[in-house]
């Protein structure tokens, strides 16, 4: 997406898990931008809908929703094709859907695995090779969500970590098989926004938030706004992970 060359018609976006939290940020930030988002869910088609019908509220036609399971791969390429159907083209895609929770090691199981690895790497990879030919042909670009803990682990995160790790991995693999057409990014968030499942306890996330330079926690738009730049601005950067994490990863140990 050289901004030089910028396309006649509006962009086309695919988020996945682009129905809630950080997704729907990264969503409402780039529709701000004037592209027209391809929402993906999974089980949030309800928050999905009602997202899609307040970006149409704001400009006509401009959102959609496409439901899809990311792990199950015969579905994916249906999913890019939909996306190419309604909207005539896709020059960008968004890998955000993720799973994430504690697993000891010990008490890993296959299950809790092909989970956490199925959303955090294996449907980036074959999401994003469903989607090439689409984004060679618009010459766009593809931003994967990693996360800090990608190069410095979490303890007690052993498989999500790991997940990430190669998240980190694939991002800079497909920027060289998918160049010079298409760029690859990263955004790799810090202390953003909580689970809602409490597994961070009150004490442990105020010792993450003194642990970051700017003593504070983002927001999910800061988030947004590095996909923005890396998707529509950044013409020159390729292969690349940017850490907005509030400087907790310039010393975490």
């Amino acid at each position: 997406m050289d901004t030089q060359a910028a396309p006649s018609a509006p962009r086309v976006v695919l988020v996945t898990g682009g129905a809630r939290r950080v997704g729907a940020a990264i969503v409402r930030r780039l529709h701000e931008a004037g592209c027209r988002m391809a929402i993906h869910c999974h089980g949030s088609v309800a928050p999905a809908h009602a997202l899609a019908e307040e970006l149409n509220s704001v400009r006509p036609d401009s959102a959609d929703v496409f439901p899809a399971n990311l792990l199950d791969v015969p579905l994916l390429a249906p999913l890019v094709g939909a996306v190419v159907a309604r909207f005539g083209r896709l020059d960008g895609l968004v890998n955000n859907a993720s799973t994430f929770y504690p697993t000891a090691l010990g008490q890993v199981d296959e299950a809790a695995w092909s989970d956490l690895v199925g959303t955090n790497l294996k449907a980036p990879l074959f999401l994003t090779q469903a989607a090439a030919p689409a984004l060679r042909a618009s010459g766009g670009g593809v931003i994967n969500i990693v996360d800090i803990h990608a190069e410095r682990p979490m303890p007690g995160y052993l498989v999500y970590s790991a997940a990430k790790a190669g998240l980190l991995g694939l991002t800079r693999a497909l920027a060289i098989d998918l160049a010079p057409a298409v760029r690859v990014n990263g955004v790799a968030p810090g202390p953003i926004e909580w689970p809602e499942d409490d597994q961070f306890p009150a004490a442990e996330r105020q010792r993450i938030v003194d642990h970051t330079l700017l003593r504070r926690t983002g927001s999910p738009r800061d988030i947004a706004d590095a996909v923005r730049f890396l998707l529509l601005d950044a013409g020159y950067v390729t292969g690349q992970v940017l850490a907005v994490d509030g400087g907790r990863s310039a010393h975490l140990s």
